[in-house]
């Protein structure tokens, strides 16, 4: 499969080491430019391009940046996607730590992975968000090993979130549906399955203990 990455971070620097490594056709991007990717390229095997070419022939987009970094990607990021591409959202809002007051989250009281996707144009599929990292590099397990954990996916694409559910079910994880964009607050920073790890049922529980208000630490 044809993946682009934007976001060279911890995230996008770990799913592009999976990935290669299962055999995927890795594009990676970041803001600095591909000549800042030069050692993850040579590590990976994945190419390194600009943000503007990333999506070019994807049938997966991931995008993991900043959330405040979102409405400046380039207009026309996914013209030469792939027909039906999926785009995964792992960001998360951190208005104190990172990202400043985003009204449309605050005021408006959509979701993040929403705000994202009107920002973006194009629907997306939220996994990721609650991951750590090295998980991905550590945790990976074989289907039915006791010891697998899983993660949440939520999105309204249900074609997408199927297409995105085999791909981390691929990468050696469980997954749950946590419902459409609207719900995925279930998941967001504060919520009892953000950051945890466990298998199926303790995160289909941890989304059904959610609550819909946003934690203290986590408004501006």
């Amino acid at each position: 499969m044809k993946i682009g990455i934007i976001g060279a971070g911890n995230i996008g620097g770990n799913l592009t080491r999976r990935l290669t490594a299962l055999g995927h056709d890795v594009s990676v991007a970041n803001s600095r430019g591909p000549e800042t990717l030069t050692a993850l390229a040579a590590e990976t095997g994945a190419t390194a391009v600009t943000v503007a070419e990333a999506a070019r022939g994807a049938e997966v987009v991931v995008v993991t940046i900043p959330l405040k970094n979102v409405p400046a990607l380039p207009a026309g990021l996914f013209d030469g996607a792939a027909p039906g591409f999926a785009v995964i959202d792992t960001g998360n809002y951190y208005p104190r730590q990172r990202d400043g007051r985003i009204p449309g989250i605050e005021d408006e009281g959509l979701t993040e992975s929403r705000w994202t996707e009107r920002n973006l144009g194009h629907p997306v599929v939220k996994a990721f968000n609650g991951t750590y990292a090295q998980d991905i590099l550590d945790r990976p397990r074989e289907a039915g090993d006791p010891d697998r954990t899983a993660l949440p996916v939520a999105g309204d694409d249900e074609a997408a979130k199927k297409t995105v559910r085999a791909l981390i079910e691929e990468l050696g994880f469980d997954t749950v549906d946590a419902g459409g964009l609207d719900e995925s607050w279930r998941q967001q920073p504060g919520t009892p399955v953000y950051g945890l790890q466990a298998g199926t049922d303790a995160v289909t529980k941890a989304l059904a203990e959610a609550s819909p208000e946003r934690p203290a630490d986590f408004r501006g």
